[in-house]
């Protein structure tokens, strides 16, 4: 048996046309053909390492801690299959892996290779200030600015040399037995830049002045500078059908359909002007940053093909458990995340409901029909980070905020093990709003909030226990106002 796993980040479902949308993305439209499209897929921990940890352990780690590496106690999927005698095997452009708050993630796999040059990955060195358009500022704009004079064709784009090193995989090995493959891209992450035969697609894709990295913040543009930043992420996007076209050929060409498991998926969503925001990383996880795309070829259920599921599932952490099934391993005790072979065989149902958010910012609750949205209730209630390992995204914690540290006693997932935690108190993140109730089903676009007590009530109950399930400091229900009780 064989897997691979195809990973993006940022990319938006409703531009997919599997989910309606109108990118030029062929391929997206024959991979729905050849495999399960599911309707229902949620985010959990966020954004691109919180996902990744959940991802290796099976389980939300929001609750406990933020951005950073791996723990100590950690199980990971990729490392389990190695040990296992399943070789694992990653290749990737996503630069976060290799800065300090995602610097042990990679080195879990068997084997794993590392393509330069998106964002503001410090690659290419120049002393000299580089000629910038106004709309490039800020040392991550500056250092992609010269990143991206190194592309100078189609193959030189990290996303495709990323590819080719996973098609060179297939070439060398598709024969053999026994491996899990990830090929995992940055990209359509900002900025949006793709090669000039992909901006050709769309009208104001490449236009100057350059506008392919938005703030995170609120719209301030005009209408055309929308439709060109859109333009741009839609060449993208392109770019990234036409890489998994490449996937797609050679599971033909080698006829892996018949052993091979294939999953496509991606960490999060975008705002793209809807709600007047750009970006992520908002209080309010909106449908458009958490509604994601899944699909998934299972070849014990060839029948499957061309169908779709209304399952509630939730990939950051389904999909660990789901890799270690298939290969015949047993899920670890800590995992909460549901292997997803009785939804792809029978659209079976499991889980009642979902959680998921930024660690300090509000916690989502969905039965998969109702999001409810819930801020502090009691912002000045104190909470920690539970952390052997903490770490900024590209930095060390400061003397200040290692300050307040203490060992506490084991938590349920450490394995015995006593872990420190660090005080965060308000201010530190955007945690207060109004908490708002929301019917998916009739208002998918979330404009017009519910006034439903007795949702509301039913959700708070719901998100007590999955909270619960995945062990969540008491000091949270509090500060949020879930019942400490999980009773149903």
């Amino acid at each position: 048996m064989k897997a691979i796993v195809v990973m993006y980040d940022s990319l938006n479902r409703h531009w997919l046309p599997p989910y309606g949308g109108a990118a030029r993305a062929p391929n997206f439209s024959r991979l729905a053909e050849r495999s399960v499209t599911f309707d229902n897929a949620y985010v959990c921990s966020m954004p691109c390492m919180p996902a990744r940890r959940d991802f290796h352990t099976g389980r939300p780690n929001f609750l406990h801690c933020n951005w950073g590496p791996l723990q100590p106690f950690d199980d990971s999927v990729p490392a389990l299959l190695d040990a296992a005698g399943v070789s694992t095997h990653l290749v990737t452009d996503h630069y976060h892996y290799f800065e300090d708050g995602g610097g042990n993630y990679h080195t879990r796999y068997s084997t794993w290779e590392f393509f330069r040059g998106q964002e503001g990955d410090p690659w290419k060195g120049q002393v000299a200030e580089p000629e910038v358009p106004p709309t490039i500022n800020g040392k991550s704009r500056r250092q992609d600015w010269i990143n991206r004079k190194f592309w100078k064709e189609e193959g030189s784009w990290s996303q495709v040399r990323t590819f080719n090193a996973g098609l060179d995989f297939i070439e060398r090995n598709h024969g053999e037995d026994s491996w899990m493959l990830q090929i995992e891209t940055f990209d359509p992450h900002e900025p949006f830049v793709a090669p000039p035969e992909y901006q050709e697609i769309y009208p104001r894709a490449g236009e100057e002045p350059v506008f392919d990295w938005p703030a995170y913040d609120q719209v301030h543009e005009s209408p055309e500078e929308i439709a060109r930043l859109r333009d741009n992420y839609g060449a993208v996007v392109s770019l990234c059908d036409a890489q998994l076209g490449r996937v797609l050929d050679a599971m033909d060409r080698y006829d892996l359909w018949k052993d091979t498991l294939l999953i496509v998926w991606t960490d999060h969503g975008f705002l793209l002007g809807e709600h007047n925001l750009w970006a992520k990383n908002m209080p309010n996880l909106w449908n458009e940053v958490a509604h994601i795309p899944l699909f998934v070829w299972d070849p014990r259920h060839a029948e499957t093909a061309g169908s779709r599921r209304s399952a509630l599932v939730q990939p950051s952490i389904d999909l660990g458990p789901t890799l270690l099934s298939f290969f015949g391993k047993e899920l670890t005790p800590e995992m909460t995340g549901r292997d997803l072979a009785p939804a792809i065989a029978g659209d079976e149902s499991l889980r009642e409901g979902a959680v998921f958010g930024y660690f300090g910012m509000p916690i989502h609750v969905t039965d998969g029909r109702h999001l409810l949205i819930r801020h502090a209730v009691d912002p000045e209630q104190p909470y920690h980070i539970y952390s052997w390992m903490p770490e900024h995204m590209r930095g060390f914690w400061s003397r200040e905020e290692l300050a307040g540290a203490e060992i506490t006693g084991p938590l349920p997932f450490s394995k015995g093990h006593a872990v420190p935690r660090f005080p965060r108190m308000e201010g530190r993140s955007p945690a207060t709003g109004e908490s708002c109730l929301f019917d998916l089903k009739t208002d998918p676009g979330q404009e017009n909030p519910l006034k439903d007590p007795v949702t509301e009530a039913r959700l708070l109950a719901l998100g007590t226990r999955i909270l619960s399930e995945a062990h969540v400091p008491r000091e949270i229900l509090r500060r949020y106002g879930f019942p400490e009780s999980p009773e149903k």
